[in-house]
């Protein structure tokens, strides 16, 4: 009996994306992608031509990547999160309420012009060490590193690799998006502050130490530092100019290694062993599996379902669109998920509303589960080299509450 190519395409995209969330036999993730995708090929699913074309759909997506992860491990070894975190800890006088203020800020500020991967792989340890020596219990302050990651993540285009993913060449320029994404924002952040703050309200009543020796910044930390700006600046004003962002990261991002490495005189292969490679072919295989999927007419069946929708009621179709985005990123994480709703959304021709409540749903819906982003399997990492570990269960009590307020504030932002 001959299989039906649309049901055997659907079975190697679903297992693929499982495997590269559940990690079995602790292969990595990008290893589960690219079998996928060759899997497509070799079964005359996709013509390699196709998926080579689909691979390069993401070259922008590379270029940002890259850059971002460069300027995230310079920071990280020239000790720049560990002086945030140092702040942090002196700011809070004693009282472990304002440390978990302060150290929320600083995550919010990370995420938003370092992006949430940066939050979540290298902030976090910091914020680890920082509440050891501050003698509090590190859970509270390694959750707001988690869900502040997703939470500030669409303040600007630049605070999530999902952005650019779910609007491709129709990213909005700075001040359009402004527009759009501020208000919705801060009401995200806000919610998840405040439900927070409540959920671990007796962890946090307790005092916190001043750090007896906070952590200064070196020469070439204040160049690092300096590297940050610059970075925002220069994609403030090419998301201002409405131009790609991959290429200006990818530049500003060499400059500044090749200046730090200049002043300490290194070569650079210790920074670049830092950075993990293994994002870029997990992104491209991600793509070349969404290109399947496409070609397998699933998503135009959602793409014409949705704009069935929008004709007959377009409110609750901005609704429809970003809890079904928001919840299936926990069904398959928010990369894969966002290339599908961001296909789907040019298939449909979206509204600007309904495309900004798709990546609202994208960049938040992680929150629910360890399962939602590539920034939050980054956290969970992170925090088992420290020697803490957080479950599946675990993180969904907290996420089950702060999630759905947080998407509700948002969204009911959208519409104001």
């Amino acid at each position: 009996m001959p299989i039906d190519p649309r049901a055997a395409t659907l079975l190697i995209a679903g297992v693929a994306t499982a495997c590269v969330i559940l990690r079995p036999v602790r292969v990595p993730e990008f290893v589960w992608a690219l079998v996928g995708a060759a899997l497509l090929v070799v079964c005359g699913l996709l013509p390699w031509r196709e998926a080579l074309a689909a691979a390069g759909k993401g070259a922008d997506v590379y270029c940002f990547l890259v850059g971002m992860m460069l300027l995230s491990e310079l920071g990280r070894r020239e000790g720049l999160f560990d002086w945030l975190a140092g702040i942090a800890a002196r700011h809070a006088q004693g009282s472990g309420d304002r440390l978990f203020l302060w150290i929320y800020g600083a995550g919010t500020l990370v995420t938003v012009f370092m992006s949430n991967d940066a939050t979540a792989v290298v902030l976090t340890p910091a914020v680890y060490a920082a509440t050891r020596q501050a003698g509090v219990k590190p859970l509270p302050y390694l959750f707001a590193c988690a869900l502040v990651a997703n939470a500030a993540s669409f303040v600007l285009p630049i605070s999530n690799p999902a952005n650019l993913v779910v609007f491709g060449d129709q990213l909005p320029a700075l001040w359009p998006w402004l527009r759009r994404f501020l208000l919705p924002s801060v009401a995200a952040i806000v919610a998840t502050f405040l439900v927070l703050r409540w959920l671990f309200r007796a962890e946090l009543a307790g005092p916190a130490e001043a750090p007896a020796n906070p952590p200064t910044l070196s020469r070439t930390g204040r160049l690092a530092a300096a590297a940050v700006a610059v970075m925002a600046a220069v994609l403030l004003v090419a998301s201002a100019r409405d131009l790609d962002l991959g290429l200006p990261a990818l530049v500003a991002s060499l400059a500044a290694a090749g200046a730090i490495l200049l002043a300490r005189r290194e070569g650079p292969v210790a920074l670049l062993r830092g950075v993990s490679w293994g994002v870029l072919p997990l992104v491209a295989g991600l793509f070349v599996l969404v290109e399947g999927v496409q070609r397998s007419g699933l998503l135009e069946v959602v793409a014409q379902a949705l704009k069935a929708l929008a004709v007959q009621s377009p409110q609750v179709a901005v609704w429809v669109a970003g809890l079904f985005a928001a919840f299936g990123c926990n069904l398959f994480n928010n990369l894969p998920a966002g290339l599908a709703a961001g296909t789907i959304a040019q298939l449909a021709d979206a509204s600007a509303p309904v495309r900004s409540a798709i990546a609202i749903g994208i960049d938040l819906g992680p929150n629910l589960s360890v399962t939602g982003s590539l920034a939050t399997l980054l956290w969970l990492v992170a925090i088992r080299r420290e020697g803490e570990d957080v479950g599946a269960w675990q993180f969904l009590r907290v996420g089950m509450v702060a999630m759905p307020v947080a998407l509700l504030c948002a969204l009911a932002a959208l519409a104001i």
